[in-house]
């Protein structure tokens, strides 16, 4: 994957998390909701504590946190979300897949699917792109004085991490699915502060755009995760070297 398509989709994601800090805490607060349902405690329910680790990678409060774990543990009143994956085709014949968090699939389904189509884009059958992805862990830290980036390679590596790659402003750490919290722990035991981690979809190939349909996938994609009940989406857009978004 292009380092320039990686560190456009990060650096957009957090002018968008910079700018809408309180909606993203929202969309955290219900991943953190949904995973406390297999338990309360993070050091007995990794997917719990996965998601704590990116709420506080997002500068969320520890008392919201804590709040967003009781309900889900219904220790206080909260709302029961299905967890919903939508996959379509976006301009340019960007593959593009939306994970929702929602208590009302009916109007999720609606919304998304008005998006899609008013935007240039085609709502597929699940599996009609998600075979061109792979879930894998992703672990971003920013490149500051002091580190070293053999030094961070070497850590990420004995870590049991898959691959690492320096790109002009980050580090980026991937790891498979069922290593990524031993990796991700590995790391934070060692000090280092992450930009981002998570698990997320890696796309095998890219679809390269050019300046107007760089604009047109950016538009769509924003459009989706302005959508209350999104969490998350994911493309294999390639994006103009550039192309500020």
């Amino acid at each position: 994957m292009s380092g320039h398509s990686k560190w456009h989709n990060i650096q957009a994601k957090k002018g968008k998390a910079d700018a809408q800090r309180g909606k993203i805490f929202t969309k955290i607060g219900k991943e953190i909701a949904v995973a406390a349902k297999d338990g309360s405690n993070p050091d007995t329910n990794a997917k719990l504590r996965d998601v704590v680790a990116k709420a506080k990678a997002n500068n969320m409060p520890q008392d919201t946190i804590t709040r967003a774990i009781k309900k889900g543990a219904g220790e206080l009143e909260g709302v029961n979300y299905e967890e919903i994956v939508y996959e379509g085709y976006g301009p340019a014949g960007v593959a593009i897949i939306v994970d929702v968090l929602t208590d009302n699939k009916n109007r999720s389904a609606s919304n998304i699917r008005y998006i899609f189509d008013r935007n240039g884009g085609n709502l597929g059958a699940n599996g009609c792109v998600s075979f061109m992805f792979q879930r894998k862990g992703q672990i971003i830290i920013e490149k500051k004085d002091g580190l070293d980036e053999d030094e961070v390679m070497m850590a990420a590596l004995d870590a049991g991490a898959e691959d690492f790659n320096a790109e002009e402003e980050i580090f980026e750490i991937t790891t498979a699915m069922e290593d990524f919290s031993s990796v991700r722990e590995a790391l934070e035991e060692s000090g280092y502060e992450f930009m981002s981690a998570e698990l997320t979809m890696i796309p095998d190939t890219l679809t390269e755009l050019n300046m107007e349909d760089a604009e047109k996938v950016q538009d769509i994609i924003d459009k989706l995760e302005d959508d209350d009940d999104v969490q998350d989406v994911y493309s294999n857009a390639e994006f103009p070297e550039e192309f500020e978004g």
